[in-house]
């Protein structure tokens, strides 16, 4: 089962080594994460380009990362920059950041779920990075309920989630340490996607899982 969401924050020309062990692992993949500049940039990259293509052409789903500043920003900006990715890079959904937890801004979402479906978007990853009103599955294939670290994630205290969706529930975990289980853990908690990386400090997603280092290891 492909399990593993990988949001990778490095340029490919400068960490060209790693790039490759995530295409390489393709089949154990559910999708990358693609962020050239926080967002698609404001001018296509050839670069990433390359990558993403690599990437499709193993059957990986490309997510186009766009910020959505927990319901600030303009529903117009995240679509074009859904767009722009799609345009550039052949994106076939979205990981959409921030977002929040309450069912105040479901409305939001889910206007913002609708044009993205329109501009090609055939997965949409929600990142709440906690565990959200139930009404979220309703727009979403995938809903990451947990974003944090490791000291974190190991106390956390599981939150059920309701029965009769197909959503599948994703945690990502950085400061990860040498010898823990977080890919156990993960599904001892009902997360059918995962990513655990080593990374600390503001850019833990410039490191990759632990996983993609021994490839005899399966999630």
């Amino acid at each position: 089962m492909s399990t593993l969401l990988v949001p990778y924050y490095e340029h490919p020309s400068v960490r060209p080594a790693e790039w490759d062990a995530i295409v390489a692992a393709a089949p154990r993949l559910y999708g990358v994460v693609l962020n050239p500049a926080s967002g698609p940039g404001d001018r296509p990259d050839a670069a990433f380009a390359e990558v993403a293509a690599r990437l499709r052409a193993e059957g990986v789903r490309v997510l186009g990362y766009a910020d959505t500043d927990y319901g600030r920003r303009a529903a117009t900006d995240v679509v074009r920059d859904l767009t722009r990715h799609r345009d550039w890079y052949g994106t076939d959904g979205a990981f959409l950041d921030q977002v929040p937890s309450g069912p105040e801004e479901f409305e939001h979402y889910q206007k913002l779920a609708v044009a993205a479906w329109g501009v090609g978007c055939a997965t949409l990853v929600l990142n709440h990075g906690t565990a959200p009103h139930p009404c979220y599955a309703r727009i979403a294939d995938v809903l990451v309920t947990f974003e944090g670290p490791w000291a974190a994630y190991r106390d956390l205290t599981p939150h059920p989630w309701p029965r009769g969706t197909d959503v599948r529930l994703c945690h990502l975990v950085h400061d990860v340490p040498p010898g823990a289980d977080p890919e156990g853990l993960a599904r001892a908690r009902g997360a059918a996607v995962h990513c655990a990386v080593p990374g600390s400090g503001d850019h833990p997603w410039g490191t990759l899982p632990y996983t993609l280092h021994n490839p005899e290891s399966t999630p």
